[in-house]
């Protein structure tokens, strides 16, 4: 894994673990923006995390960007040999796949897709080797996924899979973005799975939709009133399908702000994880079920 650095004018240095996405450059990429922090550099004004990589803004008046650079390659060696492992959550989140509301959206943009003869998910099922959609769709939902950032719009997670790279779900966006995407849209981008925060523009592949509030800049939604953001980079999450009555039932509980995410605490241990993919997932979302 080589790291990469590159001035983005004359406050900002990138920061790239490596050219393509993995827990190890993703852990890496979490231990340097946290010796970023706690190194306290004078200068540094904002430090924005990615998927495996990240961004310093510094102020040039008060730290020369080739002093800056320095900084951060000096603390290269520290997120090298840090501990590979992270205190965080796991989240059980609803999805109605195959629902008629990204389906109709869907339809509609079925000339900015690679295959206009079938749903985004006959496309992802095929692409991927599979028989039928509903066998990529178990595939989609029977591992554990890691948030790895948080952004593009506000509360969007990107979201990757937990298993051994061959099994890894593949899919590549439209071939032109849409100019419309329902909120709460389930989408798939590459090898990231997301959930679409708020209605707007998108090319993610559109596989269903969850009736859980993610993003609420008002606060109004009982378990986002003490932060509007649902999601932060480290969590983890279990996709779990629901039907349409059990996804109304859902949508109306967090309307009247009944309604609580299941949600556990976990210590994600990536050398843990590396040797037994599969004992450390079913340990993970068992957690799930316990009292």
């Amino acid at each position: 894994m080589k790291t990469r650095y590159s001035f983005g004018g004359d406050e900002h240095i990138f920061v790239e673990m490596d050219e393509e996405m993995s827990l190890d450059a993703f852990f890496k990429s979490l231990s340097m923006t946290t010796a970023v922090r706690e190194a306290d550099i004078d200068g540094v004004t904002e430090v924005c995390p990615a998927n495996a990589s990240f961004q310093v803004k510094f102020d040039p008046d008060r730290i020369k960007p080739d002093d800056m650079l320095a900084e951060l390659k000096a603390l290269e060696h520290t997120a090298e040999s840090a501990e590979k492992r992270l205190n965080t959550r796991i989240v059980e989140f609803p999805v109605y796949y195959q629902d008629p509301w990204t389906h109709e959206t869907l339809m509609r943009f079925r000339d900015r897709h690679q295959d206009p003869s079938g749903s985004d998910l006959d496309y992802a099922a095929r692409i991927n080797g599979f028989n039928t959609v509903e066998e990529f769709i178990t595939a989609h939902h029977s591992a554990p996924w890691f948030v790895s950032m948080v952004g593009f719009v506000s509360g969007l997670p990107f979201l990757y899979q937990l298993v051994e790279r061959k099994k890894q779900l593949e899919v590549p966006k439209y071939v032109r973005p849409r100019t419309d995407t329902p909120k709460q849209t389930v989408g798939y981008g590459g090898c990231f799975s997301c959930i679409y925060s708020v209605r707007g523009a998108g090319g993610y592949q559109m596989f269903g939709i969850t009736p859980v509030t993610i993003f609420d800049p008002k606060q109004e939604t009982s378990y986002l009133r003490d932060f509007l953001v649902f999601f932060k980079p480290g969590d983890l999450v279990k996709f779990t399908p629901i039907s349409r009555e059990e996804y109304d039932a859902t949508l109306a509980e967090v309307q009247a702000n009944r309604y609580t995410p299941r949600v556990r605490e976990v210590e994600f241990d990536l050398e843990a994880f590396n040797a037994d993919m599969d004992g450390f997932n079913k340990k993970l979302m068992g957690a799930l079920n316990d009292v």
